[in-house]
């Protein structure tokens, strides 16, 4: 099975690429066999172990992932023990899911042949140059998961065998021509309408309302009437890149004399190689280039490392920290110059040294410009760090004031006007500055001011030191400076209630044959008639299809409210049967039936999970 991935696998190239060492997982879903090898497991799925690396390194690729996704927000989520304490079980639920349905997988008889699983290989975009398959690209990207050729080939058979199950389940759900034409209808149907509306602010314009009404509302609702929390800040900035400086040519010459590892690329050389699995085999094949044949030619006819073979035995270049002892030993001293037979962990190697390239520094000239912006940066750094310094001091000392630290700094203070939580000044808008601000430590006692702030550093090589400067507490705001507000309040409550006692009335009246005349007493007349579709996202719309289908001639009617929340009546003239593009009917059936295989998959889990013995090693059952 899988021979000619094995035998990549078991390459001299994937030894250079790999090297000799301990492979640490990142992907999960890989079998737990592949972790396996001592006696400790996150979890048993129905026998099968899920090891507790296995388990640890996929806690570490999601948070990876989250780092990546969130920024500096996950620090904050890290710090919470219940967040990260959820977010492992929730790794542990996938990688439980993830054994069942490979279980099941197993169960039905699913399989992925190595054709199947190497077509995937070549095929994936990721792999390739040019829209060609790059064996470099390829090696590289399987060294960075931290995974050998033949792992990686494992881990995406699972992955195409899982897939190839829900694709299995997803594929089930369908909807007959026939159901699909009467949704695509009725999602599609339109109704007619008219509207008579009573203004409510007309209403209110004409609404009454005594000192008690108002100070009862008031009273009940003095929370819908309060004055944020406000603050004012005195601050100085410090930027690094506010830091002019120079760098001279002996500053210059200084750096590069003293960073030449910088500028030096290590001799690198050049091997072709040709595998075999019998000594027998690298001696015919020595023996072939000793009498004159070419290189290229003998690796890609005898080669098993189906990799180099492709290239003609040629490994690329190789620093020596990338260069298998094998070659390193081999006595290759010179260009063009043939080993014997090399006996390795892979089998048996015949190698050449094709070229050399000695080490060589880059010369001032070359590099110049990029040691000149160095040395700018750093003396910035340098002298941004020594201001913070002096700042920090004058800011502890003066604890009244920042004049001792704007004198010192040479920097002006900046006052900001009052602000609340909801409105931090775009200067200031980072999260360590706020949190310095609203977490009450720079408050003095009954608002007056407190202390200076510690240095403040945020992204980017700047910093802060301020101190809130007035403070003002969240309170009520009084009954006189509010009244006028609370008694509008108050108005359109009772408009709203007296539009909705008149409707109902002339609903009434209208189901009863009688609203031609409660209309015109009411000063009411239905508009022009207008037709609404079900998609619609205003009020009136939903409350058109609802209500129930018209007789002949004679309207149905209801009661809605529009978006500026004017109480209305709606009169249902005529069902229109809409009509639904074929595209669109397609994309409706696509949804419905994803929708419907994802709660049959669900179904599926459920299943699985229920009749399962899943059983929780025993450090990570004490984390739950």
């Amino acid at each position: 099975m899988m021979d000619n991935l094995r035998t990549a696998a078991n390459s001299i190239v994937l030894k250079i690429i790999f090297g000799i060492i301990i492979v640490s997982f990142i992907l999960t879903g890989v079998s737990s066999y592949l972790i396996g090898g001592n006696n400790t497991y996150a979890a048993k799925v129905n026998g099968q172990e899920i090891g507790r690396n296995q388990f640890e390194n996929a806690v570490a690729s999601e948070r990876n992932r989250m780092q990546q996704q969130l920024g500096d927000n996950f620090s904050e989520l890290a710090s919470n023990p219940n967040y990260m304490k959820s977010m492992r079980q929730q790794v542990l639920n996938r990688l439980i899911d993830e054994s069942l349905l490979d279980q099941y997988a197993r169960e039905l008889g699913l399989g992925i042949s190595d054709a199947q699983v190497k077509q995937a290989i070549f095929a994936t975009p990721a792999f390739q140059s040019n829209g060609k398959f790059d064996n470099a690209r390829f090696n590289g990207i399987v060294n960075q998961m931290g995974m050998s050729a033949d792992q990686y080939a494992q881990a995406l058979r699972n992955q195409l065998v899982t897939q190839q199950l829900i694709n299995a389940i997803a594929g089930t759900d369908f909807m007959l021509p026939g159901e699909t034409d009467q949704l695509a209808a009725l999602v599609s149907q339109q109704r007619v309408v008219r509207e008579a509306t009573i203004d409510v602010n007309a209403l209110a314009a004409k609404q009454q309302v005594s000192d008690e009404e108002i100070n009862a509302y008031y009273e009940q609702n003095k929370g819908n009437f309060m004055t944020p929390e406000q603050f004012r800040v005195s601050y100085i900035k410090m930027d690094a890149a506010d830091m002019a400086e120079t760098a001279s040519d002996v500053e210059i010459q200084s750096y590069y004399d003293q960073h030449q590892d910088l500028f030096t690329q290590p001799q690198r050389n050049r091997y072709s190689v040709i595998q075999t699995k019998t000594e027998a085999d690298a001696q015919a094949a020595l023996d072939e280039l000793n009498k004159g044949a070419d290189f290229a030619t003998v690796a890609k006819a005898k080669s098993t490392d189906i990799i180099s073979a492709r290239n003609g035995g040629d490994m690329g270049w190789l620093e020596a920290g990338t260069t298998p002892d094998e070659l390193k030993n081999a006595g290759l001293k010179d260009k063009g110059q043939l080993s014997g037979v090399i006996k390795s962990s892979v089998g048996f190697l015949v190698a050449r040294l094709d070229d050399i390239e000695p080490a060589k520094v880059k010369p001032l000239s070359e590099v110049r410009d990029g040691i000149a912006t160095k040395v700018k940066q750093e003396k910035a750094l340098d002298a941004y760090y020594a201001l913070q310094q002096k700042v920090s001091e004058a800011a502890s000392n003066d604890n009244e004031s920042l004049a001792g630290a704007a004198q010192v700094s040479g920097m002006k203070v900046v006052e900001t006007e009052w602000f609340s939580r909801d409105s931090l000044p775009e200067a200031l808008n980072f999260k360590p500055v706020s949190d310095a601000i609203f977490n009450g430590g720079l408050v003095g006692e009954n608002g007056t001011p407190g202390s200076n702030s510690d240095i403040i550093t945020v992204d980017g090589d700047r910093a802060f030191v301020l101190r809130v400067s007035e403070h003002k507490a969240e309170a009520v705001k009084p009954l006189s400076e509010v009244k006028a507000q609370v008694a509008d309040i108050v108005k359109h409550t009772k408009a709203e209630q007296q539009a909705k006692v008149d409707a109902e009335k002339l609903l009434a009246a209208l189901k009863e044959g009688k609203g031609d005349e409660a209309m015109k007493a009411a000063g009411l007349t239905f508009g022009a008639a207008k037709t609404l579709s079900r998609t619609g996202q205003d009020p009136l719309s939903q409350v058109a299809f609802t209500l129930a289908l018209p007789q002949k001639d004679k309207p149905s009617y209801g009661i809605g409210s529009d978006i500026q929340g004017n109480v209305v009546l709606l009169a249902l003239d005529e069902v229109k049967a809409g009509e639904m593009p074929e595209a669109q009917k397609k994309a409706m059936v696509q949804g419905i039936t994803q929708n419907n295989a994802q709660i049959a998959f669900e179904a599926l889990m459920s299943n699985l999970r229920k009749s399962a013995k899943i059983k929780l090693g025993d450090l990570v059952a004490e984390q739950q």
